[in-house]
């Protein structure tokens, strides 16, 4: 099968989720150049349903909002065009799919889960900005489409797939049928809708193995592989829930989230999901059941979790009692196809299997077992009255590990369950030995991230020094430019600074650092970014700010660093600093001429007399 032709042919059929008419209109007017504010947000005003949901985005505790977003036109402004496009896209895609024709696909686990994620990176890039907030909740919502794809356009054989694949490999399932697995379809369909490529680049990254030399795709990917597992943590039921939340702590780490404040972070995702639940009519209290082991695979065991196969009544319970005598957790079978049922729920360690069985006989159950990556670690012992060379290869090439000849002698038998459990706890140890070297390479990306941190910050004041401030600077500049956002920055200058450390000495003038970097965190926004360039210069980035609105903070700050002097210093002369701003839209000035034209207006302030605000010419 050809993936590209039959891609374009499942679209022209109309047999693939797509967006709402709505949605359409509101991708076709961001891709026009005459597009305004104004007309997305007349668009937006024509579906209350939509108005309401990026109204609630908007002042949602991930997207940030310094007061409370009212006014449709502000949530559009706040947000930019292009997130709004996606927004909307997102949404009617969940409203449009919701039919279960699929016998075999789970859509309420599907669109709990996909909205968990959603809310979860959301969040995550809340904290440490890769990417906008509103943008990675879109990527989040859609970033598993492909099943639902697949669930919509194949139904009934992607239904065959799902129950074909239980314990098995769903993708190259999904490859061999439809010559496409879900990862590629959900990408191929995002490319479709005009997902930016920084998105794409790392979702399909996080499908694979975050890894590699630190960017922001790398970094998003791993935000995204981090979100995912949040997702699974909020759709499971409570058993598997404690089964995920040591790992999931183990990686919150990396994601500068220990202890009390990653539980207070899950605990506010988990709020948050169930209320956009019920916003966007997704049902949240749905659970997952997952196979879960009923022992810890790292403790010390007296014994195995051991299963005996055998239609002899008196075997069974012969050996059964035997084995359990020895130390080892005892189930038993009559036939192969039970066994294989109880092997799937209950995952032993070691299986002992008669061959002459039915409906199912001991060959088939190990053929079927190795066949799959539920057997590949299970230790398997056949019993069989055959000795002959031909009958015990076939035993082998089936995927046994040892066999007892008939009649079972259990000297023999106890020997070689000794031999299986010494071979078990060596893989006991090895995977120990792997979660071990991931939590010291978890330690230390904890580490180098407090090690990064510590180079990008200055130590007196706490703000983010030079270093960062220029890179960031650059970052935020990219980003306006993409989004034809306005940018403005400010540079800050403390008047007649030098005569403190005259006068006072150097310990006085750090103490008037430290309060004057304290006042310029306390009034500049939660978008904006303050910054310690060096002795007595700051700087703050102001994104998505034009000149009016950057003068605006610039006159708060200059006035409150005026009016809150530091206590128990006698001053030669009230604290007071010189302000000059400059702004940039359509990517004029660059990121590096703004720096210069705010410092041009500082120095004309300081000719002037200082204590004053001043907007650059350009």
């Amino acid at each position: 099968m050809n993936t590209e032709f039959s891609f374009h042919e499942l679209k022209a059929a109309d047999r693939l989720p797509s967006p709402s008419g709505l949605a359409l209109a509101i991708m076709r007017l961001v891709q026009r150049e005459d597009a305004t504010v104004k007309k997305l947000t007349d668009l937006v005003k024509a579906d209350p349903a939509l108005t309401a949901r990026i109204l609630s985005f908007a002042n949602s505790a991930a997207f940030g909002a310094r007061r409370p977003v009212a006014a449709i036109q502000d949530a559009v402004i706040m947000m930019g065009m292009q997130a709004v496009r996606n927004f909307a896209l997102g949404l009617s895609i969940v409203s449009r799919q919701r039919n279960e024709h699929c016998s075999g696909f789970d859509y309420g686990v599907y669109w709990a889960q996909a909205l968990a994620l959603a809310v979860a990176v959301a969040a995550v890039t809340g904290r440490e900005r890769t990417v906008a907030p509103e943008e990675s909740f879109t990527l989040g919502l859609l970033s598993d489409i492909g099943r639902l794809a697949l669930a919509t356009a194949w139904s009934d054989a992607y239904s065959e797939c799902l129950r074909a694949s239980q314990g098995g490999d769903l993708m190259q399932l999904e490859r061999e049928r439809f010559a496409v697995d879900h990862n590629e379809l959900t990408l191929i369909l995002l490319l479709d809708w005009g997902l930016p490529s920084l998105l794409l680049d790392s979702l399909k990254l996080s499908f694979e193995s975050p890894t590699g030399e630190s960017s922001r795709i790398v970094r998003f990917a791993q935000q995204l592989a981090f979100s995912r597992r949040i997702a699974r943590f909020c759709v499971a039921d409570d058993s598997y829930r404690a089964v995920l939340l040591p790992d999931l702590r183990q990686d919150a780490v990396l994601h500068a989230l220990e202890g009390e404040s990653f539980d207070r972070f899950l605990d506010e995702i988990c709020k948050q999901w169930q209320e956009w639940g019920k916003l966007i009519d997704i049902e949240t209290d749905v659970r997952m059941v997952f196979p879960v082991s009923r022992h810890d695979p790292f403790e010390a065991l007296p014994g195995l979790e051991l299963l005996l196969v055998d239609d002899d009544p008196m075997m069974l319970a012969r050996l059964s009692k035997q084995l359990a005598s020895a130390g080892h957790r005892v189930s038993t079978c009559r036939d192969g196809e039970s066994a294989l049922k109880l092997i799937i729920e209950n995952k032993p360690q070691l299986v002992i299997t008669d061959w002459r069985m039915k409906p199912m006989d001991g060959l088939t159950l190990c053929k079927t077992l190795r066949g799959s990556d539920l057997g590949k670690n299970l230790y398997l012992i056949m019993l069989t009255a055959s000795e002959s060379e031909d009958a015990l290869v076939e035993a082998f090439d089936a995927g046994i590990d040892d066999y007892v000849i008939k009649p079972v002698s259990l000297k023999v038998l106890l020997a070689r369950v000794r031999a299986g459990q010494r071979i078990l706890m060596l893989q006991q140890e090895l995977e120990k030995e792997k979660k071990d070297i991931e939590r010291y390479s978890a330690e230390l990306a904890v580490v180098n991230r407090r090690l990064e941190l510590m180079a990008n910050t200055d130590i007196l004041t706490g703000l983010p020094n030079r270093r960062y401030a220029l890179n960031r600077l650059e970052q935020e500049w990219d980003s306006a430019q993409r989004y034809g956002r306005p940018l403005s920055v400010l540079m800050l200058d403390l008047d007649y600074f030098k005569s403190i450390n005259d006068n006072l000495g150097h310990d006085a003038g750090d103490v008037v650092l430290a309060h004057a970097a304290n006042l310029l965190k306390a009034n500049a926004r939660t978008s904006d970014i303050a910054c310690r360039l060096g002795g007595e210069e700051f700087l703050v980035i102001a994104p998505n700010t034009d000149a009016k609105a950057a003068l605006l903070l610039a006159e708060r700050i200059r006035s409150s660093i005026q009016t809150e002097q530091p206590k128990d210093l006698a001053l030669p002369r009230p604290m007071t600093v010189s302000i000059g701003v400059a702004g940039s839209l359509g990517g004029k000035p660059r990121w590096n001429e703004l720096i210069k034209l705010a410092d041009q207006a500082l120095y004309k302030i300081k000719a002037e007399g200082r204590n004053a605000v001043r907007l650059a010419s350009q």
